[in-house]
């Protein structure tokens, strides 16, 4: 049951999403505009048909379009405007569905006025995008099913809501077996004071209420999904010297992370894969996560449980899985890569990611001068 608080804090972040917020440039901290990694091809397109009304109400951090969405059932929590809907719709096609759910009346009104725009613009015969307003901690008060979806997705929503593990255990609930939860948030390096936790802004600018990030292990164990898997993460940084100070030596970071709701089928082997390149944007290679690269047509030695994900999901049609003791044929003599060990901190991600760019940066920088100088 919700407390008064628990009230309050959704009041304020109403208000500030409905109607202090115009824009993306009116927020105080890059976390709603972080970027994630390079976006394939045919994200892009389907991002660019979004009409720009609906792109400038936008408030997300990174990019929560997972991979392998044809004739998809999915449901973004806190659409918003609805950015990500539209393009997903475009990508699930018209035997797939896209339903958004936002509690911020204003935002939905925006989402609803360009349903007919993009379905006369995608060529679909019938709408495959549904607007509700909501809220993402009640799902079932919306009318939405258990076992309903094969995708859940949320974009720097869920540090927005005081209780995390209801809105996962509603997640956990709607999915089917087989189902994920692909979601970017906001995740603090520390269990947060008091006074960051009731601060108006802070939850507003999606710091206040940041899971230390190691509860969300918790959470999802207790609710029943697979630990999760760290995809991007990168540093959240403060445009505000009075924010800034408040948060002291905490340090936030955005990250995206897949949890996946498996049967319970028993234990999984360790064994061999082989990705076949049939999903679309992916055809070279699939990122799936900050631990696994899967190239076309070269073996992988993986874990128990990474097996268990691609056996019993939506991705076990675009692989071929073998025992581990079974050496799978390959193409151009591809070798089987070593198991390694499994980056789960989103901080230590982000630092890596800031190293590697530094670096880069470096390269490119000592590059230049010697062209100018020549």
């Amino acid at each position: 049951m919700a407390t008064p608080r628990d009230a309050e804090i959704r009041k304020d972040v109403q208000t500030y999403y409905g109607k202090v917020l115009k824009k993306s440039t009116d927020l105080q901290t890059n976390v709603c505009v972080t970027a994630a990694r390079p976006v394939p091809q045919h994200i892009r397109e389907a991002l660019q048909n979004v009409h720009e009304e609906v792109s400038l109400r936008y408030y997300g951090c990174g990019l929560v379009i997972p991979e392998c969405l044809e004739n998809c059932w999915i449901l973004d929590l806190g659409s918003g405007s609805g950015r990500d809907c539209y393009a997903l719709s475009q990508l699930v096609g018209e035997k797939g569905h896209v339903t958004g759910i936002d509690m911020t009346e204003g935002q939905v009104e925006v989402a609803n006025k360009y349903i007919e725009y993009h379905m006369e613009k995608y060529g679909f015969q019938a709408p495959n995008v549904t607007f509700i307003h909501g809220y993402i901690e009640k799902l079932e008060e919306s009318g939405i099913k258990n076992e309903s979806y094969d995708i859940v997705i949320s974009n720097c929503v869920i540090n927005l809501v005081p209780d995390k593990q209801q809105v996962l255990q509603e997640v956990y609930r709607v999915l089917k077996n087989g189902g994920e939860l692909y979601f970017s948030d906001v995740y603090a390096s520390l269990e947060l004071p008091e006074e960051i936790r009731t601060h108006k802004v802070l939850w507003g600018e999606c710091l206040g209420g940041a899971l230390y990030w190691k509860d969300l292990f918790i959470l999802a164990k207790k609710i029943g999904f697979c630990p999760p898997r760290l995809v991007t993460a990168s540093f959240i940084t403060v445009q505000n010297k009075e924010l800034e100070n408040m948060i002291g030596d905490c340090r936030f970071v955005s990250a995206t992370y897949r949890l996946f709701k498996l049967p319970k089928t028993g234990p999984t082997k360790k064994c061999q894969v082989i990705y076949n390149g049939g999903i679309t944007g992916h055809e070279k290679e699939l990122i799936f996560d900050a631990n696994f690269t899967f190239k076309k047509d070269e073996a992988v030695e993986i874990d128990e449980e990474t097996a268990a994900i691609l056996k019993n999901s939506r991705f076990a049609q675009d692989f071929l899985i073998g025992p581990d003791e079974e050496k799978l044929p390959t193409c151009g003599g591809c070798t089987a890569l070593e198991v390694k060990d499994v980056i789960t901190d989103p901080f230590e991600l982000a630092g890596r990611s800031d190293s590697a760019e530094s670096r880069s940066s470096l390269a490119v920088g000592g590059c230049c001068s010697t062209k100018k100088c020549s």
